[in-house]
């Protein structure tokens, strides 16, 4: 007798992460987290078999999700076309306990919090781990040219000709800061170092640029750096805001595409936001201590990089470590930026290229 299937139509976070389990992004995970992975990796970033993973990757059933899906032993994962993208082969299902996730990930269960707010009306909800099968995979239309697989982005590596890979996240339109900030990477990594611009265009946070026009930017910006030294490849990561986790397993991710090097700055993947007692969700450091221990056992070198500002005496954008003392900086935090787009204001021209 055949066993029953449920149904259940993703949503954009919860598909963003099926394409990469099933693209190999999230190598080296096959599916969701079972049981004791998913405990492993709350309590010390790593699998049930000791090997390093920071993030719990779970689908999340509603409470009526589960009570439907009765005692099915597959489910049916479909986009919201209704294309069959894959099917989860349910190997161990237990309650959702919010909290405990949002206290190990985020340090702290607080409301403020854009992913723990994410959660929310998912508190009495299932959490389901197993194998999960392809059947027609995840179809995007929008940007076909610049959606790339790991197995594409390594491709293209090697017909550029790289010996070494710097990749660079961002959910933020790229500034004149970030531009610098890789240009220096490119400049003291070598020549035949390639920067591999690698932005998330899942879901991020409430008030982020909306990722069609953060791809604009990004391919409007790709001629300004030395011919045939970057490229761009978007990747459908629905970020959490983890900080110090987050790291690590962006580090893992852009490991799986083939990156040698990553660059990785201060408060790295943080929120906006801040916690209910006015607080920071991390130390700004955090991020790059915690990949700094990891570092060696994911097999990429991080490049941690300092604040890039503009000193108009000389015209030029340094980092701040290494500009001249006593010369006056500026600088514009990409909340500001977000701000004043929001606005309506114009960006300074020294900030941001037309």
């Amino acid at each position: 007798m055949t066993a029953a299937v449920f149904d259940k139509t993703l949503s954009e976070r919860q598909l963003c992460d099926l394409e990469l389990i099933l693209n190999g992004g999230f190598a080296p995970l096959e599916g969701y987290l079972t049981r004791d992975d998913y405990a492993s990796v709350l309590e010390t970033a790593r699998l049930a078999d000791g090997r390093l993973w920071p993030m719990p990757i779970s689908l999340i059933l509603t409470a009526a999700e589960r009570a439907a899906m009765g005692a099915a032993e597959r489910v049916a994962l479909r986009d919201a076309d209704g294309r069959l993208v894959a099917v989860l082969e349910v190997e161990t299902m237990d309650p959702f306990d919010a909290g405990a996730y949002a206290r190990a990930v985020f340090g702290a269960d607080d409301a403020n919090h854009p992913y723990r707010r994410a959660l929310q009306g998912r508190e009495d909800g299932w959490r389901l781990g197993g194998r999960v099968v392809a059947r027609e995979g995840v179809r995007r239309s929008d940007f076909a040219h610049l959606r790339r697989d790991p197995a594409e982005v390594k491709a293209m590596i090697r017909r550029a000709g790289w010996r070494q890979v710097v990749a660079f996240q961002t959910r933020n339109p790229l500034h004149r800061s970030h531009f610098h900030l890789t240009l220096d990477a490119l400049d003291q990594l070598g020549p035949e170092t390639g920067l591999l611009l690698n932005p998330a265009v899942g879901p991020t946070q409430p008030g982020d640029i909306d990722a069609s026009v953060r791809v604009a930017c990004y391919e409007r910006i790709l001629h300004r750096y030395p011919f045939g030294r970057a490229a761009l490849a978007l990747l459908p990561l629905s970020m959490r805001m983890a900080g110090p986790r987050e790291a690590v397993w962006h580090a893992i991710i852009r490991k799986n595409h083939g990156a040698t090097h990553f660059i990785v700055g201060r408060d790295h993947a943080g929120p906006s936001a801040r916690r209910a007692d006015g607080a920071s969700f991390f130390h700004p450091y955090a991020a790059q201590e915690m990949l700094a221990r990891h570092a060696g056992e994911i097999g990429i070198i991080p490049v941690f990089s300092q604040d890039v500002a503009y000193y108009p005496a000389i015209d030029q954008y340094l980092p701040v470590d290494r500009a001249p003392a006593g010369l006056e900086s500026r600088s514009l935090s990409g909340t500001r930026q977000r701000e004043l787009l929001a606005a309506g204001e114009p960006l300074p021209d020294w900030f941001s290229f037309p």
